[in-house]
């Protein structure tokens, strides 16, 4: 008998603005949202690359005066944040503009909060500890993975503590997600791997877990479908404008599936394997994939068939474990098409260190809604199976 459908939440706060050559709406959009003085935030890559000189050009129509801040690093501090926001208040600036990857847009939405918000964004560590909106922000990736132009987390380091920390809420949700595939052309082969792992991570986890629901499978299954078509495509032909735009709507709508369900087992480990061994994030989650879905298949044995369907895989005469099986291997195979190849010991994880990072995992929401509750020994496996 068909079950019903449980009760669920989804909420939606940011505009979508796609495709080629979107860049030139942000006059339009600047001018709509109501705001007097832009923060441009991006990271030392995008600015040597001429973006942020760019996004100030297109500015220039509006006749809006600006300020730029591009000390955001890899896995950015939260003194980023401090630093970011002290400039705009400085400049008065009341509109942000976030262009980069997932650790520009991150800071770009966390300063956006802390125009209007009292104290530091440690205050509002956790989901939906931050009191009012923020400053308006316009969130434009150049990068096809993280999906921060649509989420409600910023993920930020504390370097300090070796910790990674999260914000969320529907108030950290840029105004505006504008996505450009003309921006990502650029990106290495390497970055543009590991950035659409980190999208497939996102999707599949959602897919999988014990939170899914009719909307969010939806958004995962079509996420999947784009990456599965233009994923290798990407990385081996990066200025073929198909498979990038594919890969940067895929990027967008796996965030907008995992934003009201979370993820799972992988992206547990990836904050204390980030924080803790530097581990770039969309780099650690395909790493931990395979592993993670192998253990996880018995707690959604008919999806894991599904996926492997999604990437091309037959599994016509064979029995549900049999397909559900084929998921894994299709994920290994993609791996090995793009080139990674990496393992966990390559950043200095040893096993007299699993410990500590499956403590901070288990501490993980991501953990709760994983489709198979692990134990301690269960995760050390995981860990020991891609360690070298």
């Amino acid at each position: 008998m068909t079950q019903p459908i449980p009760s669920f939440s989804y909420h939606l706060p940011t505009a979508i603005e796609f495709g080629h050559g979107a860049l030139a709406r942000l006059p339009a959009l600047a001018r709509g949202l109501g705001g007097q003085r832009a923060l441009i935030v991006g990271d030392p890559g995008v600015e040597r690359a001429g973006l942020v000189g760019r996004i100030a050009d297109v500015l220039s129509q509006t006749e809006m005066p600006i300020a730029i801040f591009t000390d955001v690093e890899s896995d950015p501090d939260i003194r980023s944040v401090e630093q970011g926001t002290a400039i705009a208040k400085a400049e008065r600036c009341d509109f942000v503009i976030g262009i980069g990857g997932g650790s520009a847009l991150d800071t770009a939405k966390a300063i956006g909060l802390m125009l209007t918000n009292a104290g530091t964004i440690r205050d509002y560590v956790g989901i939906n500890k931050v009191p009012q909106p923020g400053a308006p922000v316009v969130a434009i990736p150049t990068t096809a993975g993280t999906g921060s132009e649509m989420t409600i987390w910023s993920v930020l380091s504390d370097k300090a503590q070796q910790v990674k920390i999260s914000v969320g809420s529907t108030y950290n949700c840029p105004r505006v997600a504008l996505l450009d595939p003309g921006l990502t052309l650029s990106l290495p082969p390497h970055t543009t791997a590991a950035t659409g792992m980190d999208a497939l991570t996102h999707a599949l986890e959602s897919y999988v877990n014990r939170a899914t629901q009719p909307i969010s499978e939806a958004m995962s299954v079509q996420a999947m479908t784009l990456i599965a078509r233009s994923l290798r495509v990407a990385v081996a032909q990066g200025d073929n404008l198909q498979a990038r735009a594919d890969m940067l709507l895929a990027s967008t709508i796996a965030a907008m599936a995992f934003n009201s369900t979370r993820l799972g087992l992988v992206h547990a480990f990836a904050m204390p394997l980030g924080a803790k061994f530097h581990i770039p994030h969309g780099l650690v989650n395909a790493i931990l994939l395979p592993a993670v879905m192998r253990y996880n298949l018995p707690g959604n044995l008919p999806k894991y068939a599904h996926i492997a369907e999604i990437f091309g895989e037959r599994v016509e005469n064979r029995s549900l474990r049999a397909a559900a099986e084929r998921s894994v291997e299709a994920i290994e195979q993609l791996k090995q098409d793009i080139g990674i190849t990496a393992k966990l010991s390559a950043f200095g994880l040893s096993e007299d260190r699993f410990d500590e990072v499956v403590d901070e995992a288990l501490q993980s929401g991501n953990v709760p809604v994983n489709p198979r509750q692990p134990t301690r020994e269960a995760m050390k496996a995981i860990l020991r199976a891609e360690l070298e």
